[in-house]
């Protein structure tokens, strides 16, 4: 059994007790907490990034890997749409306490169904600071409490965003324990949190592979699986190659750290030349290391010098996560093999066929098992706020409860609600 440390012990004590205030307060008070929130961020972006910097800073001397350090960085753009972000998710409708299934039995009584928050949400995430306000966010506006612990790397930007998250729920009128933040970067705390199911609803991890596997292993309560993205793009036989090129350069290059950024290519043989020649020439200046099988390997050393940024793939690297500028190629003969592929090496997160043949495309989607399946547009969209949500807390990769981003509404659940005027069960 896993001995709870007293101050965490607390903050359970106080996220629970705070979660059964927090439904005294109606939509308006939370969404004028979000734009205090969202207010007071801009207001001290220079603190946030100094802190930030210094993060970074530590995470460049202890030989952090890039990825990482390019999830962490915080400047003035990327504060500005955290604000932003906020604003967003106060905008959203409201879920909790929508009635919905209303309906009238034949013995008088009224039944529906209303929608109700999961109670406290806990958070073990590594080294992306905007974590910290966008689950905050969502979990206000969903009337969530939430446990967050952040890893050692951006400590800093995390304390200061929770401080000024917690001030301005204060300022607001709510409960500051709605929002609370483990000061502890210990790795004992992980293990301590997914033993209190006494007090968390629900365990949601943002990080790597291993934190994910771990937390599903090892957490007392229900946990959300997702965040793995190994992400398919399959080039049918008859496509618009331009296009092509250009979404897989999007969903590569605009934000290669990412779970939604592509990691595959799979290219018909009909096409796998030209589409070939086109994306090596778009990407010969944004430093693309490509992994290709053998026969993308003999099309690109006609023309290329393989060994510079080409090399051979081996089998380890299909199903891979790269989480950086690398690419792997694959080059079918069918429509059935890219299926193939991709249910064999996929993680279930996003999924994306480019295409003119309408079957393949009607095919694909619905064949394909993955969070979101995507048909001639980039895998990048898997994402809370491309998608309307505002933010996310989580990707989910699982097939119960929630599905793909989760907003305010795979925040919640319900409880049936029956009103009578006397009825007794016969």
């Amino acid at each position: 059994m896993v001995k709870i440390n007293s101050q965490l012990k607390k903050i359970g004590i106080s996220a629970k007790e705070s979660a059964a205030e927090f439904l005294r307060f109606e939509s308006t008070s939370r969404n004028n907490a979000l734009l205090k929130i969202a207010d007071e961020i801009l207001v001290r972006k220079n603190e946030i990034i100094a802190a930030n910097n210094c993060d970074v800073n530590n995470a460049i001397s202890s030989g952090l890997s890039p990825s990482l350090i390019g999830r962490m960085k915080l400047d003035e753009s990327s504060i500005k749409k955290i604000s932003e972000d906020i604003v967003r998710i106060s905008q959203l409708k409201e879920s909790v306490g929508i009635k919905f299934d209303k309906k009238m039995l034949p013995n008088g009584l009224e039944v529906s169904k209303i929608r109700v928050p999961i109670g406290v949400i806990g958070v073990i995430y590594e080294s992306r600071p905007n974590v910290t306000v966008d689950i905050s966010a969502i979990c206000i506006k969903s009337s969530n409490s939430v446990i967050l612990r952040g890893g050692s790397d951006a400590f800093n930007s995390n304390s200061l965003l929770s401080e000024i998250i917690r001030n301005s729920i204060d300022l607001s009128g709510l409960p500051k324990n709605i929002v609370q933040f483990v000061p502890d970067t210990n790795r004992e705390i992980v293990n301590q949190m997914l033993s209190m199911n006494k007090y968390i609803d629900l365990m949601v991890p943002r990080g790597g592979s291993d934190l994910i596997k771990y937390v599903s292993e090892k957490a007392t309560m229900p946990s959300i699986t997702g965040g793995i993205g190994v992400c398919h793009i399959y080039v049918d036989s008859i496509a618009d190659i331009s296009m092509a090129v250009s979404i897989v350069d999007n969903a590569k290059t605009s934000n290669p750290y990412v779970c939604n950024a592509v990691d595959t290519v799979i290219l018909h043989k009909d096409i796998a030349s030209e589409f070939l020649d086109m994306l090596l020439k778009q990407l010969s200046d944004k430093n693309v290391k490509f992994k290709c099988d053998v026969d993308s390997i003999n099309i690109l050393k006609r023309n290329y010098k393989i060994g510079d940024y080409i090399f051979e793939a081996d089998e380890s690297d299909w199903g891979k996560e790269f989480l950086g500028l690398t690419l792997a190629v694959k080059i079918v003969d069918s429509f059935d093999s890219a299926v193939s592929h991709i249910q064999n090496f996929g993680s279930g997160h996003s999924e994306c066929i480019i295409t003119e043949i309408s079957q393949n495309g009607e095919r694909f989607l619905r064949q394909i098992d993955a969070s979101a399946v995507f048909l001639n547009s980039s895998t990048r969209f898997n994402d809370g706020a491309e998608l309307g949500l505002g933010a996310e807390v989580a990707i989910s990769t699982n097939k119960i409860h929630a599905r793909g981003p989760m907003g305010p509404d795979e925040l919640t659940s319900y409880k049936w609600i029956i009103q009578g005027d006397g009825q007794i069960r016969e």
